[in-house]
């Protein structure tokens, strides 16, 4: 029984610390209330004790806490909420806890949990997007300061563990996740020691072979060193500054880094050590004797600006200032010089609980960085309320960070839906998005997203995009897709009802009037043609009843003003610039069944020469145009029209010129343009429109328009072209 009774002092005693700045109850009440709310947790489950390693959890938090207290600064109800999470697992006891304790433990232990409940993936801890989620489920930036300090005493104690699959997982979220977050914040000793445990657990070889290199050469590094700083000593006192100096070696993580990126062995790497000059300088002179020392060490020796690197100008993001320097020393080796002062080096050493004892340090900048000036600003002022409040009121517009069921991690916009994550996917998903299963549960479309969530997209081939899903989606990417797709589909629809309509005036024999048209889209209520057109794709507008009201405009039209008479495309013949060939002549076209002295038109895109194999196209007006079956547009007016494709071929023997565009390129040689048209000139049957001429770094460009009959003489001049000495290539538009 005394034996209990120590142990239960001596636990009392541990907890103490947690309360040191507590002024509303005694300390040793609050430590009592928590040791037996923990003892009763751990009877009623005694699987709750130790943790996958065989560590005893209670044991392992107080030793974060401590580390919490001593090397970041903080306190209060956040260091109890983090020893009440070793032992409270899910969040029904949280209403115990809240009745047991507080309302601010209960909500911060919250944030623990839902840390906890987030599924670590090893492909998505790498990026910062699993850091910010991590930052967003927590809601409370203490919360991250205490598991970085809760990572670093459990790398401490599991260097023995057997349980290997365990260890790699812990070391990889401590290299992946916590270190860089350590970064962030400024807390470079425990980042470092995060780093090298990590590379220790996961690349063992490496990290002894540099280990053991680093024993073995201590000596040299120390007696090197010596020499580069007496120098230094001496100037610095000759100007009577007050100072101390540290040789630092460079971590066996960050020396494995420069191992691996230069491709080197731990021999190859030089710069394994640089040198701290501190200052002892009041805040009013520290820049001039920290430039001044700089200005004395660049004129004893060679310095390379390049790695200049000037954090006192311009602090870090994070809080750090410094002035680097690379110098060569004895021995024709570079050095790393850093110059500070005794604030600056206790800020970079130390991260936040530095920046809480020296006020005015200041630094901000947007995203989960700007999390980080807050929590700077509470730890300066001392005010736990502050430090809470001010980033959980922050956290409400924060961004969605969701998971694929492939495990793949998503940023969205603040209230993002499930149909905003569909087209982050791809737009064709969002096209055809149904709904979601979030967590296992289905959803609509419109469910809003929580950070954590792993989603997966329901999707069925029968979905169309619809306007009113612009009101559902947050994203601008979302809502740029839905906006094509509707547009897409509204034009579709309204090609198919303009072509309905079409088909059923030439049935009537009613001839298309634009005017008339106009007029009859805006008496039945449509502002736009291709809502009216698509309308009747819809089959919400009866197209007799269409018909009847144009006829009816018609006829109020032709009472108002006589109109000339519409010629219809039976009676039609268009003469072109490109030789369209009169009935009876003997260059005819043949289209359909045989059928003789059709006008037509040649397609300027292509512009058919007698003998091309060809195709007509009938044209909204009636008329056709006839395009090569080489037509650029060819596939396309066959696949969105082709019952207007009627079959043609040439008949008779070709008569008349045709335009024919040519692209010839070439060497830019004396003379080979004189050669070029003089081969054309000779030609007979053929004449020369238009040349257009480009030079370029030694090469011309020139595009020719020459009349031709057929293809034959075409393709013999094209030949012929071809075999002109500098000519590299000739072709047809």
């Amino acid at each position: 029984m005394d034996y209990a009774n120590n142990l239960r002092s001596t636990f009392i005693s541990a907890l103490l610390p947690l309360y040191r700045n507590e002024t509303v109850r005694p300390a040793h009440s609050d430590a009592r209330k928590l040791a037996d709310f923990l003892e009763s947790a751990i009877e009623t489950h005694p699987d709750l004790s130790r943790d996958e390693f065989g560590l005893n959890r209670i044991v392992l938090a107080l030793q974060a806490l401590q580390l919490a207290i001593s090397e970041i600064g903080l306190r209060g109800k956040v260091l109890q909420a983090f020893l009440l999470r070793t032992v409270v697992r899910s969040a029904e006891q949280l209403v115990t806890v809240e009745r047991f304790f507080d309302v601010e433990t209960a909500r911060t232990l919250q944030g623990f949990l839902k840390v906890s409940a987030i599924e670590v993936k090893t492909e998505a801890m790498h990026t910062d997007n699993f850091r910010n989620l991590l930052v967003a489920q927590a809601g409370d930036m203490r919360i991250v300061l205490m598991l970085i300090a809760d990572c670093v005493c459990r790398m401490r104690c599991i260097k023995d563990a057997e349980n290997v699959e365990a260890q790699r997982r812990v070391s990889t979220e401590a290299a992946c996740l916590y270190a860089p977050l350590a970064h962030k914040l400024g807390l470079y000793q425990l980042k470092s020691e995060l780093e090298d445990l990590s590379l220790k657990y996961l690349e063992h070889d490496a990290y002894y072979l540099i280990k053991d290199n680093l024993n073995a050469t201590k000596r040299m590094r120390d007696a090197y060193i010596e020499r580069f700083t007496a120098p230094i000593r001496q100037m610095l006192d000759a100007e009577g500054l007050r100072y101390h100096l540290k040789g630092r070696t460079k971590s066996i993580h960050s020396i494995w880094q420069k191992m691996k990126k230069q491709q080197c062995g731990f021999n190859g790497v030089y710069d394994l050590f640089a040198i701290r000059i501190i200052l002892d300088a009041p805040p009013q002179k520290e820049k001039e004797q920290c430039w001044k020392v700089f200005s004395l060490i660049t004129n004893r020796y060679e310095s390379n600006l390049k790695r200049l690197r000037d954090w006192l100008t311009v602090p870090k993001s994070n809080g750090y200032e410094s002035l680097h320097i690379t110098v060569k020393g004895p021995e024709e080796k570079w050095v790393e010089v850093q110059i500070r002062t005794e604030r600056m080096d206790e800020i970079a050493e130390h991260g936040l609980a530095a920046h809480w004892r020296y006020k005015g340090v200041k630094s901000s900048s947007g995203g989960v960085d700007g999390w980080l000036a807050d929590i700077r600003s509470a730890l300066e002022t001392g005010n736990e309320t502050l430090l809470s409040e001010s980033l959980a009121a922050d956290s409400k517009e924060q961004e969605v960070y969701v998971f694929s069921p492939k495990g793949d991690l998503y940023r969205l916009p603040p209230h993002s839906t499930v149909l905003d994550f569909a087209y982050t996917i791809h737009s064709a998903v969002g096209n055809r998005c149904v709904g979601g299963r979030i967590d296992g549960k289905n959803y609509s479309i419109r469910q809003e997203l929580e950070s954590g969530q792993t989603v997966e997209i329901l999707t069925q081939n029968n979905q169309t995009p619809k306007a009113e899903w612009l009101n559902i989606v947050r994203s601008n990417h979302a809502k740029a897709k839905i906006r094509a797709a509707v547009r897409e589909l509204t034009a579709s629809d309204s090609a198919l009802g303009k072509e309905m309509l079409e088909r059923k005036m030439k049935n009537r024999k009613v001839d298309w009037d634009e005017s008339l048209m106009n007029q009859l889209i805006k008496k039945l209520g449509f502002k736009e043609s291709l809502d009216f057109f698509k309308a009747i794709g819809d089959n919400r507008l009866e197209i007799n009843h269409v018909l009847d009201t144009y006829a009816e405009l018609g006829r109020r039209e032709a009472g108002q003003a006589e109109r000339a008479a519409t010629r219809k495309a039976e009676e039609f013949s268009m003469d072109s610039e490109v030789g369209t060939k009169a009935k009876g002549e003997e260059d005819e076209l043949v289209i359909g069944r045989d059928l003789k002295g059709i006008d037509f038109q040649l397609a300027r895109c292509c512009n058919p020469v007698y003998g091309d194999e060809v195709f007509g196209f009938v044209t909204v007006n009636g008329g056709i145009k006839i395009h090569r079956t080489s037509c650029p547009n060819a596939a396309a007016l066959r696949e969105r029209f082709g019952y207007r494709i009627v079959k043609a071929r040439w008949a008779g023997k070709g008569q008349g010129s045709y335009p024919i565009t040519l692209h010839v390129v070439g060497n830019d040689d004396l003379g080979i343009v004189n050669n070029i048209t003089s081969i054309i000139s000779k030609e007979e049957h053929i004449m020369l429109r238009s040349i257009s001429i480009d030079s370029h770094d030694g090469l011309f460009s020139g595009i020719l328009t020459v009349m031709v009959d057929d293809t034959q003489r075409l393709t013999a001049l094209i030949k012929k072209l071809r075999g002109v000495k500098g000519v590299k290539a000739v072709s047809r538009s």
